[in-house]
């Protein structure tokens, strides 16, 4: 597995760096084991000052950690921007609300031989986060600001292609006064990182990512008898309802669908359209997605960024022409792209029947699946009827028909008149084939702990 900078909009390979060797794999375990035996011995509260001190460098250095972003997996510049903005605010939503979401609760046991009764949750030791390149800051942040403050260490695998950013927030949470151990970058091989799963002092894995390297990494937690969290793929459905603002529908499904290039799993990539407003929407929808800008992600005025690789490319255009092959219609609808550069032209598959194996794939990048419904219950199947069970979006001017069909949507997430969000204080995750467990908020923090129970009882005898 070769970790390397290659900038994709140019295809300069920048730095390569040497995978992990097994001695310092024992190294990362043996520090980390040291760390968290210090680290859980902390109060909360001192916990949590290093998070604070982490999203205040964080916010002093924004430009330049934005910049390697950019440059490592061809993020727009503006997008970068926002996404260190995410990770600080991750941080500080721990700072503001760990303490008391780890305070031991006491039950109402009604039993007369229990006179008190209250749950703890105390820190397991070193956690493996496995995480991707399109959110390689933001991805870091949802795992070890919570487990940080619940009093846990990390170890990080990162993706292979960010491995300066990976670096960097190493050096972030040593800058910010967490002990040497408490966050480590590994530039670990698939073998080693099964070694660390079956290692006693590692306590669980939380992995983001594909389908199969979730299925490989949850098949060797479970024999290993450790927890695992997955956040996999998704195929969000983006309902457009015939009550909709059309207007405001086409806009959000242009963002939903090109943010990041597409390359978000919980992207809109399912657009689903009332018949009575298929045609007028469509019509916003290609004048939007033809306005679009390809070009350098460091160009404030670019606004649609190249994929992450060449081979990202390559690998979206054989879906294409898979869906194609078996009856999709294709249609080109965003501008040029540059020659050079990892650059997907954005187009528009219709006609993608339950037949065609595109109806129920994930496109990672700018192509956008079109299906057009007679009515509210075609929309609600359609949506439904995906292996994925991620996010999903309703855009009706009626709220509170807006709430009746986003109950009946089987997701983690569904937002009314806007597409899948990720915000630092509200929960991520999804079902089915899209994993499971969350992340973020109190149940996120609470993944990776001993939900202990102290009962006392002042009688003798039997219990």
């Amino acid at each position: 597995m070769a970790y390397a900078t290659t900038n994709p909009f140019t295809g300069e390979t920048l730095k390569t760096f040497p995978n992990a060797t097994d001695a310092e794999v024992q190294q990362a375990l043996q520090q980390g084991d040291a760390a968290f035996r210090q680290w859980k011995a902390k109060p909360v509260s001192q916990r949590v000052t290093v998070l604070q001190k982490a999203a205040d460098l964080l916010r002093a250095n924004r430009n330049e950690y934005a910049k390697m972003l950019t440059l490592e997996m061809g993020k727009l510049l503006t997008e970068a921007k926002g996404e260190v903005e995410l990770s600080a605010a991750i941080f500080e939503y721990y700072v503001h609300n760990a303490e008391a979401q780890l305070a031991p609760q006491k039950l109402p046991c009604k039993d007369p031989a229990v006179s008190d009764a209250v749950l703890v949750h105390d820190p397991l030791g070193i956690i493996l986060a496995i995480e991707p390149w399109n959110f390689p800051y933001y991805q870091i942040a949802r795992i070890i600001a919570p487990q940080l403050a619940a009093g846990n260490v990390v170890i990080l695998k990162h993706a292979s292609n960010v491995p300066q950013c990976a670096a960097l927030f190493e050096k972030l949470m040593l800058d910010a006064g967490l002990p040497q151990g408490g966050f480590t970058n590994l530039y670990a091989t698939r073998d080693q990182i099964e070694t660390i799963i079956n290692d006693p002092r590692v306590h669980g894995v939380a992995l983001t990512g594909s389908e199969g390297a979730g299925a490989i990494v949850a098949a060797q937690a479970g024999k290993a008898m450790k927890k695992a969290t997955l956040e996999l793929g998704g195929s969000d459905a983006f309902i457009v309802l015939d009550d909709a603002d059309i207007e405001k529908a086409a806009k959000w499904a242009v963002f939903g669908r090109h943010w990041n290039a597409g390359q978000v799993c919980c992207s809109s990539k399912r657009i689903i359209v009332v018949e009575s407003v298929y045609d007028a929407f469509m019509e916003k929808y290609r004048a939007g997605v033809a306005a679009l800008k390809a070009g350098d992600p460091m160009d404030p005025d670019t606004t649609l960024a190249p994929l992450s690789s060449q081979a990202a490319v390559d690998d979206l255009k054989k879906q294409i022409d898979q869906a194609v092959a078996r009856g999709a219609k294709l249609e080109v609808i965003g501008a040029e792209v540059p020659s050079k550069g990892s650059f997907a032209r954005p187009v528009l598959l219709t006609n993608v029947t339950l037949e065609n194996p595109a109806f129920k794939c994930e496109f990672f990048g700018p192509v956008s699946m079109v299906f057009k419904v007679k009515d509210e219950a075609e929309a609600i199947a359609v949506a439904n009827d995906s292996p994925f069970g991620l996010g999903g979006s309703v855009f009706t001017q009626d709220i509170e028909r807006g709430r009746r069909v986003a109950a009946q949507i089987s997701t983690g997430m569904v937002y009314i008149n806007h597409p899948t969000a990720v915000k630092a204080d509200l929960p991520f995750g999804g079902i089915r084939r899209s994993g499971f467990g969350r992340e973020l908020i109190d149940l996120g923090l609470k993944e990776f702990v001993n939900h202990k129970l102290i009962g006392v009882t002042d009688i003798d005898g039997n219990f």
